[in-house]
């Protein structure tokens, strides 16, 4: 026994080197089955005879043994075991129990259990729980390496031929659970299994579903090859069987198959949507290919590709192309279209380089793109009115003065009337602010100390286009190119200590490679304007001077008053511009009269439709006059231990602003323009108005004439156009203190250019989840007495505009419309949601959107409804969680018949 105990003990680091698949607890069924042992009846051993003989320490078996065994040459650490009960030696038939807690200890491997045995005769180990008084199945074996925990009902294991029989075991791989009944260990990576349930379900015992098999081989954390499979769903069987599976086991992204949805379009027919492959190429990025097809013959394919390189950069790039055929060849109402998205998001981490920085946003192609795609992914952007993108490069060179870099692409596209402005690229240098006169030491004071200059450079190509011409020779050809240089020069100083003066000058010189020349044929009676390529520059030149203060008025209430103190706070400021004129750069061409008219002269510039335009022909000398006004109170809290009083908004930025031309031949006045904010809810609900109010009077055609509107019977100023708005944001976590996620990055519909809420509905991704819907919580609320208490989250968006217009005598509101979304999650399981509006001049609803969603625990549900209108369409969607067994779903939508 001496001289074996080592081998004895070496086999729990040969048993469990490898990651074995144990049990975690008891079938409440059947019973464990324990190894046919004759366990001799225990009596009380001499310690010296049997203890000393095997070299252990001796203990008092009363209080809770601990031995520790001299380091064998074949070992590598200390064996220290020990049990609560007694430790015996079983010299005759070569056997060690270790009963009630036992524990074993070597290395990093823990092992407890009720009893454990070894034995040297048969060269086995058994562990396995205990009965307890109540008759109750306890202390199961249980193992330990380092983050690693199994919990069998009881093992059988050979140390000499390294095989192992478990009995109901349990063990978690990848998102499986996986549970059979005997568990046979051939080596360190093979195990099989007969009578087996595997399920991504949390509950093992009671799964909502699970596939059954009756032998599997398992290989850890690689795979699952099973025989016949059935899938049972609450117990009960289904007709959905294989007659082999595999079910991969990993946890790291893996490339494979994406199983497309199914649904029927009145105009297209029958389809299949967003099937295809995904590639886990690495893992900074990845790439997946789906596509859709309709029976008609339309079809539709989607590349993507998202990218991270961690502490650098991460972005994502999609391109979309769809071949949309209504109805079929030979019909009147046939129709075919060609439509294309380009999108790409690029961001640079801050700590990547600080001098440098590189982004992208770009979302572009056919305009009707989101209006005229059925695909259930861009859902919450088909309103879109603009599509936008810009891409640049900023790099600055530190020194003195700094030097500022960028380099840019942008691209602007009005959906609904198709024209494109792309500027590519657009080169901007600046040198940082230079103060000739600074003192050497201390602030700069007065107007020479406070005198500065930079230099500013912009070079632009600028495209202006439309749909069909986009990318093509025609595009190019229409490009404008120019070059500006400009020289601001100011100062600034305090006046009177009470007054802030500025003033300065600004010098610009415009380059241009192209000018036109205009002439009028006669024979033809039209005007010609001819090209003329080659360099020209302008120079042209402004001053201005502005004078500002700031005035306090304060009203203080008597004592113990609520409102202790209303303060309004005055900005005056008044602004003079001097804008020469530059009639040189002006030429002349002759309309000759005809049927007794006389000849007319008409002016132009020969850089009217360069990139920069014309230079100011006329002089202007005006004198401008703004005023903000902030109206604040102090009130007093009702917090009696708070010294302070809570200061409160009452209005904020009340502006007012118009100015008169000194130069002009009439109407020296502008439009008094205003515009102000009224906190309705302190740092929650705003109202924001702007409007316009003109001081001179119409004529019988609706005109201006130089003539104030009092004078002609009216009211001192004419209300010309007015908008008020808000928007309104607001969630149970405000009022918890929860936080809301901004990243706008990870939106969706905003990537495609719509906005960042879901005012205008939501798009569903392709595992049935709403975009911007919140994880599911790992434990979700199972306790009675938890959802007893459970608070029901829910949030609210409001946005309401109203536009006034009687720039002409209208007196009308032209548009006047609430926007209103939500969110409301009825129990921890159900959540519900609508998008809508009303066009209250139009007196009808907007697009609408209602919105279900149930978690089924492993499954997820989800119902997206749209009941009318121009998309009228439902998408129901049923599948299992777990990303292993994602393609295992069932989805399908039905939208209108829909002519664009």
């Amino acid at each position: 026994m001496r001289t074996n105990i080592q081998y004895i003990l070496l086999l729990f680091s040969v048993f469990f080197i490898g990651k074995p698949v144990f049990a975690q607890e008891i079938d409440t069924v059947s019973k464990p089955k324990i190894p046919a042992i004759e366990l001799p009846a225990f009596k009380e051993a001499d310690s010296t005879s049997i203890l000393n003989p095997l070299n252990l320490k001796e203990q008092d078996t009363v209080k809770s043994d601990s031995v520790k065994v001299k380091q064998q040459s074949s070992l590598t650490a200390d064996v220290i075991y020990s049990a609560e009960d007694y430790i015996r030696f079983d010299r005759k038939n070569e056997r060690v129990y270790l009963y009630n807690e036992a524990k074993i200890n070597y290395g990093d491997i823990k092992i407890s259990a009720g009893l454990i045995i070894l034995d040297n005769q048969k060269e086995e180990v058994y562990a396995f729980g205990i009965e307890d008084s109540l008759g109750e199945y306890t202390q199961k074996p249980v193992f330990e390496q380092i983050n690693n925990k199994v919990e069998p009902d009881s093992i059988r294991f050979n140390f000499k031929t390294e095989k192992a029989l478990v009995y109901n075991s349990r063990t978690k791989q990848g998102d499986f659970n996986v549970k059979g009944q005997i568990t046979k260990r051939e080596n360190d990576s093979v195990i099989f299994m007969r009578n087996v349930k595997f399920t991504t379900a949390q509950d093992i015992d009671n799964p909502d579903y699970y596939f059954y098999a009756r032998k599997i081989k398992m290989v850890p954390d690689k795979k699952i090859v099973a025989g016949l499979v059935n899938m049972y769903i609450a117990d009960v069987p289904t007709p959905l069987g294989l007659p082999f599976g595999y079910f991969p086991l990993t946890d790291e992204r893996a490339s494979g198959f994406i199983i497309p949805s199914f649904g029927d379009n009145r105009n297209r027919g029958y389809f299949l949507m967003n099937g295809g492959y995904y590639f886990a190429v690495s893992e900074y990025f990845d790439f997946a290919a789906l596509g859709d097809y309709y029976t008609n013959g339309s079809y539709a394919m989607r590349l993507e590709s998202n990218y991270a390189l961690r502490y650098n950069f991460r972005g994502n790039l999609s391109f979309r192309y769809e071949r949309l055929l209504n109805s079929e060849r030979g019909f009147p109402d046939f129709s075919e279209s060609s439509i294309y998205n380009i999108r790409w998001s690029h961001t640079q981490d801050a700590k990547a380089n600080p001098n440098s920085r590189f982004s992208a946003s770009v979302n572009l192609g056919s305009s009707r793109y989101y209006q005229e795609t059925i695909n259930q992914t861009n859902t919450g952007s088909f309103l879109n009115n603009n599509l936008s993108s810009s891409v640049s490069y900023s790099k600055r060179f530190p020194g003195e003065p700094e030097i500022n870099l960028n380099i840019a692409a942008t691209h602007n596209q009005n959906t609904q009337t198709q024209e494109i402005n792309m500027t590519l690229p657009t080169v901007q240098a600046s040198l940082s602010r230079i103060y000739p006169f600074e003192p050497k030491t201390g602030a700069k004071k007065g107007i020479i100390q406070n005198i500065n200059f930079q230099y500013n450079f912009k070079g632009e190509n600028r495209f202006k286009t439309s749909d069909s011409l986009f990318f093509k020779p025609e595009m190019f050809k229409t490009a404008r190119t120019g070059i500006q240089h400009s020289i601001p020069i100011s100062t600034n100083f305090k006046l009177f200590n009470y007054f802030s003066v500025s003033t300065g000058t600004n010098f610009r010189e415009n380059w241009v490679f192209k000018t036109y020349e205009k002439s009028y044929d006669q024979q033809n009676q039209e005007v010609i304007t001819d090209t003329i390529n080659g360099f020209d520059a302008y120079r042209t030149y402004d001053f201005n001077a502005n004078i500002g203060t700031t005035v306090y008025g304060k009203v203080n209430f008597k004592k113990g008053s609520k409102i202790q103190a209303i303060r309004h706070v005055i900005k005056p400021n008044l602004s003079y511009n001097i804008n020469p004129s530059f009639d040189r750069y002006y030429d002349t061409y002759l309309i000759p009269g005809t049927g007794g008219l006389e000849d007319e002269i008409r002016e132009y510039s020969r850089f009217e439709s360069s990139l920069y335009g014309a230079p100011n022909k006329n002089y202007s000398s005006s004198l401008g006059f703004s005023v903000t006004n902030d109206f604040e109170a102090k009130v007093a809290t009702k917090d009696t231990l708070e010294e302070e009083p809570r200061k409160v908004k009452l209005l904020s930025n009340l502006q007012f602003n118009t100015s008169y031309d000194f130069a002009a031949d009439s109407i020296h006045f502008q439009p008094v323009s205003f515009r102000g904010t009224l906190p309705i809810i302190q740092n929650k609900l705003d109202v924001n108005f702007n409007g316009a109010l003109d001081p001179y009077a119409l004529d019988n055609n609706n005109q201006i004439i130089d003539e104030w509107n009092i004078n002609n019977g009216g009211s001192l100023f004419r209300l010309t156009r007015a908008n008020v708005s808000f928007g309104y944001s607001f969630s149970s976590t405000d009022f918890e203190g929860g936080e809301k996620n901004t990243d706008e990055l990870e939106n969706e519909t905003f990537r495609n250019g719509g906005r960042p809420d879901d005012l205008f509905g939501k798009g569903m991704d392709l595992d049935g989840t709403f975009y911007d819907e919140k994880e599911e919580d790992d434990e979700p609320v199972t306790n009675d007495t938890e959802r007893y208490h459970y608070k029901i989250p829910w949030n609210l968006r409001l946005s309401y505009t109203m536009t006034y217009n009687n720039t002409a005598r209208q007196n009308e509101i032209s548009s006047h419309s609430l926007m209103f979304s939500g969110d409301v999650e009825l129990s921890p399981r159900w959540s519900v949601g609508a998008s809508s509006g009303y066009d209250i001049k139009n007196k009808g609803f907007t697009y609408t959107q209602l919105r279900f969603s149930r978690d089924l625990e492993s499954w997820r549900m989800s119902f997206n409804w749209t009941p009318f209108g121009i998309r009228e369409s439902w998408y129901f969607f049923i599948g299992i969680k777990a990303n292993v067994l994602s393609d295992i779903k069932y989805d399908k939508n039905r939208e209108r018949d829909r002519n664009l």
